[in-house]
């Protein structure tokens, strides 16, 4: 499931090469997923930036609705920024496009075989993570929705609310909403401090 067609016909032809796999169905959007999830796959592979979705709320939605259903996240996004999120949502596993060619077939069979699948890293982080009390910082950062949480790191890499719109496809009206949310629930007093908060925020990843 991913908005880019290349993308989807070029995982198409990768997977179908091995004979104990086939792609029995595809998607570019939540509702052409839900629909496709009636051939009863085995396993789905999704990106968290669907052209209109969310990536993670498709996830919630097909663990509530399809609770024996292994799933991958296949994204652009940083591990360590969306990876606990994914898991959080109801994903087996993880896996970053940009390493996803060498590590793909492994993390499809062990997700297919019950297991959860992270890099290496992301597995030291979280356990690392187990170990060390947490911040207050990461308290409230957990506090977000899911759509506020994607507005404050599209602010942290720069983007201004126009751009952050045209990218989730919502008027500029309704992201200055979720920041102004962002804003109260952080206690965060300004645009300006919200963008620094949101800077150092990604660093600190």
């Amino acid at each position: 499931m991913d908005d880019h067609p290349i993308i989807r016909e070029g995982l198409t032809h990768l997977l179908n090469l091995h004979e104990n796999l086939r792609v029995c169905c595809t998607a570019g959007s939540a509702e052409e997923a839900m629909a496709a999830v009636a051939c009863q796959p085995d396993l789905a592979i999704v990106d968290l930036s669907l052209h209109s979705d969310s990536g993670l709320d498709l996830v919630k939605t097909l663990r509530q609705h399809y609770p024996e259903l292994a799933i991958l996240v296949l994204s652009m996004h940083d591990e360590t920024l969306f990876a606990e999120r994914a898991l959080r949502a109801g994903a087996n596993g993880y896996l970053m496009k940009l390493e996803a060619t060498e590590h793909i077939l492994n993390a499809i069979h062990e997700v297919l075989a019950g297991n959860i699948y992270l890099s290496t890293a992301m597995h030291d982080k979280l356990a690392r993570a187990l170990t060390v009390p947490k911040k207050v910082l990461t308290g409230s950062i957990a506090s977000l929705s899911e759509r506020e949480f994607q507005v404050l790191h599209l602010i942290g890499l720069g983007f201004s609310s126009r751009q952050i719109a045209n990218k989730l496809n919502r008027s500029v009206k309704t992201i200055e909403a979720h920041q102004a949310n962002i804003k109260e629930k952080l206690d965060i007093p300004s645009g300006k401090e919200l963008m620094r908060f949101a800077i150092q925020w990604i660093e600190s990843q």
